[in-house]
C-alpha cells in the first residue's frame, strides 16, 4: 500500500531542479522566491548579467540553492546547448518576453516579430530542448511540469477607457503572443503527456508595479474597479498559483490555463 500523502506535501518541491526564465523581473522574482523556499534548487535565467547575479546573491542570503544561466532565451543555439547538458529537470517555467509598449499607430513589424519571438518561439525551443531531461526528472520524481507564462489579453482586449493615454494600453502584439502561448501549451500537453510530463499556462494581470499606483492613482483605480475582488494584485500573489502548476498538488492538470486576474474575464 502506498505511504499516505499529506496535502502541503504535495506542494513541496525538495530535491527538485526548477528553470526560471526572466527570473530577475516584478513577477519573476516572486516566482523564484516561491519555487525556492518549498525546495527547488533554482536555475535563474535572464539578460543582464549583474541583475541576475545580485538577484542570486539575495536568494542565496535567504537559504536559496540557485545559479545563474545568463543568456537570452531567443538565442536558439544557446537555449538548445544549454538544456542538452542538463541532467534532470523537474519544473521549466518560460516566463521572459521581450515587448516594446508601443501605441497602436506606432507599432512595428519588428514589435510582433520580438514578442512572439520571445514569448512563444522561445518557450517551444525551451520545451523541445529540455525534454529529454524533463523525462529524466519526471522518471525520478514521477512528472514533470511546464509553466508558460501568459496573460489575461490573450483572452481577452484592453479597455481603453480604463487607460489615461494611448500608449499605457497593452499593444496588439503582446496579447497576440500570449494567445499563441496558451494554443502552444495544448499543444505541447498532448505531445508530452505520455512522459508525464505536465504543461500549463498561467495568465495574471492586472500585477501593476507599486510606482503605479503612485504615479497615476486615478488609472490605478480603474483598474481595481474592473476587478471582481475591487482591487489589483500583489506581485508575492502570483506564487500560489505558479506553486499549485509546478507542483503534484497539480498532478491531473495539463493542456489547462489558470487564470488570475481578480475575476476581470469572468464579467
Amino acid at each position: 500500500m502506498a505511504a499516505p500523502v499529506k496535502t502541503s506535501d504535495l506542494f513541496r518541491l525538495d530535491g527538485q531542479v526548477a528553470f526560471l526564465s526572466g527570473a530577475a523581473g516584478h513577477l519573476g522574482r516572486e516566482m523564484a522566491f516561491a519555487l525556492g523556499e518549498t525546495g527547488a534548487r533554482l536555475i535563474l535565467n535572464g539578460r543582464n548579467e549583474s541583475r541576475i547575479r545580485a538577484f542570486a546573491e539575495e536568494l542565496t542570503g535567504a537559504g536559496i540553492a540557485c545559479e545563474c544561466a545568463v543568456f537570452d532565451v531567443t538565442d536558439l543555439s544557446t537555449v538548445r546547448h544549454f538544456f542538452s547538458h542538463l541532467e534532470r529537470l523537474h519544473v521549466l517555467v518560460n516566463n521572459a518576453v521581450s515587448m516594446a509598449p508601443n501605441s497602436f499607430g506606432r507599432v512595428q513589424p519588428e514589435d510582433f516579430e520580438a514578442t512572439y519571438r520571445s514569448s512563444v518561439g522561445a518557450a517551444f525551443e525551451a520545451a523541445r530542448a529540455a525534454r529529454p531531461a524533463l523525462a529524466r526528472g519526471a522518471s525520478e520524481k514521477g512528472d514533470a511540469s511546464i509553466v508558460n507564462i501568459a496573460s489575461m489579453y490573450a483572452m481577452v482586449a484592453p479597455d481603453p477607457k480604463l487607460y489615461s493615454e494611448p500608449g499605457q494600453m497593452s499593444p496588439p502584439h503582446y496579447g497576440a503572443a500570449k494567445a499563441g502561448l496558451i494554443q502552444l501549451t495544448r499543444h505541447l500537453a498532448a505531445e508530452f503527456g505520455g512522459e508525464k510530463i505536465r504543461v500549463n499556462a498561467l495568465s495574471p494581470v492586472p500585477f501593476p508595479r507599486p510606482e503605479v499606483a503612485k504615479k497615476d492613482p486615478a488609472f490605478a483605480s480603474r483598474l481595481a474597479a474592473r476587478t471582481m475582488l475591487g482591487r489589483t494584485a500583489e506581485a508575492v500573489e502570483i506564487r500560489g498559483p505558479l506553486l499549485f502548476l509546478a507542483t503534484r498538488a497539480s498532478s491531473f492538470v495539463t493542456g489547462s490555463t489558470l487564470v488570475a486576474d481578480g475575476g476581470w474575464t469572468a464579467w
